[in-house]
């Protein structure tokens, strides 16, 4: 039998529940899941890997208009998987105000097969999810579209299947026990922005960024150094919060999470640091990764 491999971006706009369909998908928490919007800021791979097929997950920032560089930038991600991808995935909700003209302009000269997620249906009745079927059998005429509940793992079974049905013949791109393009420092330093985004309220999450400075992998013991980056004193003073309380919290959860993951003991330390207006500024966008 011919092996199948290929790249299947998710895109949607943010709240959608991308990473965790990504996560239900890849059996795997690749993507950071927090109740806010625009968590995602990077493209995250998440590999699937069978005899016969290799499923390439692209996880995509979610789609926005660009207010600053470091959008534009989160933008060019979405861009790039939607020009690598073999097949697409569009997830919407049953929330989605249909305000979607970003999305369509994405999506616009792609000829990758599309299937459109409405996400969230457990939340909803049957005629509301009807009607969501209706709108985007019309709007955009896909391949399928599927009503799922990401959270529940209602129905990602069916996209699984699609997605496998829909794999071009290729041989495998990555090896065979990767899971996923990103290494260890960057899921780090995930977790830690997780926690930033579950502990802090307001504009403090977005103007936050993540940098691991030190990682020292031991057989019993992973020591971990990380940077808390972020834009104005007032922002630092809130992150450390009264005698370091905030940051505490922050790095024993995100220690837990890392334990988890790694299956080792960590031990973690954190510095905050303020670099003004860092989120315009293209030097440091691209120092912390983002092209």
């Amino acid at each position: 039998m011919a092996h199948k491999a290929g790249f299947v971006s998710i895109i949607g706009k943010p709240n959608a529940g991308k990473s965790t369909l990504m996560n239900a998908l890849v059996g795997e928490k690749m993507s950071i899941i927090t109740p806010k919007a625009q968590t995602t800021r990077h493209r995250i791979l998440g590999i699937v890997n069978e005899e016969d097929y290799q499923i390439v997950f692209s996880d995509t920032p979610g789609i926005i208009k660009p207010h600053y560089a470091l959008h534009e930038s989160m933008m060019h991600q979405v861009d790039g998987s939607i020009v690598d991808a073999d097949l697409i995935l569009l997830v919407t909700d049953i929330y989605e105000e249909y305000d979607e003209a970003d999305v369509l302009k994405k999506l616009e000269g792609s000829q990758a097969p599309l299937a459109v997620l409405i996400n969230k249906v457990d939340q909803s009745d049957e005629e509301t999810v009807k009607a969501k079927v209706e709108y985007w059998q019309e709007k955009l005429n896909p391949k399928a579209i599927f009503a799922i509940s990401a959270l529940k793992d209602y129905n990602v079974l069916a996209v699984m299947n699609f997605v496998i049905d829909h794999l071009p013949e290729h041989p495998p791109y990555y090896e065979k026990d990767a899971l996923t393009d990103r290494n260890d420092r960057f899921f780090a330093s995930e977790m830690i922005r997780a926690q930033v985004f579950k502990q802090y309220k307001k504009e403090i999450p977005y103007s936050t960024e993540v940098i691991i400075t030190a990682f020292v992998e031991g057989e019993k013991l992973h020591r971990i150094s990380a940077e808390i980056i972020v834009e104005r004193d007032s922002q630092k003073n809130i992150i450390i919060g009264k005698g370091g309380e905030m940051l505490k919290i922050v790095g024993t959860y995100a220690r837990r999470d890392m334990e988890e993951f790694f299956q080792r003991k960590v031990f973690l330390e954190m510095f905050v640091k303020v670099i003004p207006d860092w989120r315009s500024k293209k030097n440091y966008l691209k120092k912390f990764g983002y092209e």
